[in-house]
């Protein structure tokens, strides 16, 4: 496990984009987090490090929006899912299969569904006396790819803080 203490929503976004300079398609991004907790700008952050053209809105009533870059970026927020039906109608298997990124905001919902390797982005409120409110960003690679690529995410400025 690797973290990253964010104070700012444009740190979530740099460190976010960081990662996404580092995707080559095929990875599955998992995001855990309370309501605000900026699983959206984390996504933001990944677009942009992947050459997103479009600007990313939250998917929260559409369960999915693709957006198109050096790769593919399928976000996914299964929040009002109805049942796993629904997520299987989706077609999620092209995605988590597929030459793109997937991003899913929250991934514990669909926990069963997920690919053997993944990397858990769980994202969590915390305060500090001298910097006020922010985030624990934490990454649980699943598998060696996954493993290796936040070695190198790591190897980074952003996680010297």
């Amino acid at each position: 496990m690797y973290s990253y203490k964010s104070f700012t929503p444009q740190n979530t976004f740099q460190l976010a984009s960081k990662l996404g300079t580092k995707l080559k398609g095929g990875e599955v991004i998992a995001l855990e987090g309370e309501l605000g907790a900026g699983k959206t700008q984390f996504v933001k952050g990944l677009a942009d490090g992947l050459e997103a053209k479009e600007l990313v809105t939250s998917p929260t009533f559409t369960l999915l929006h693709l957006y198109e870059g050096r790769i593919t970026l399928a976000h996914f927020d299964v929040y009002r899912l109805p049942s796993f039906e629904a997520f299987e109608e989706l077609g999620y298997e092209e995605y988590f299969e597929g030459a793109g990124v997937t991003a899913i905001e929250w991934s514990d919902l669909i926990k069963p569904y997920l690919p053997s390797e993944y990397i858990l982005v769980k994202i969590q409120h915390i305060y500090e006396q001298d910097k006020g409110e922010g985030r624990l960003i934490t990454f649980y690679p699943q598998g060696k790819l996954m493993e290796a690529l936040i070695k190198e995410l790591e190897k980074d400025d952003c996680f010297r803080n």
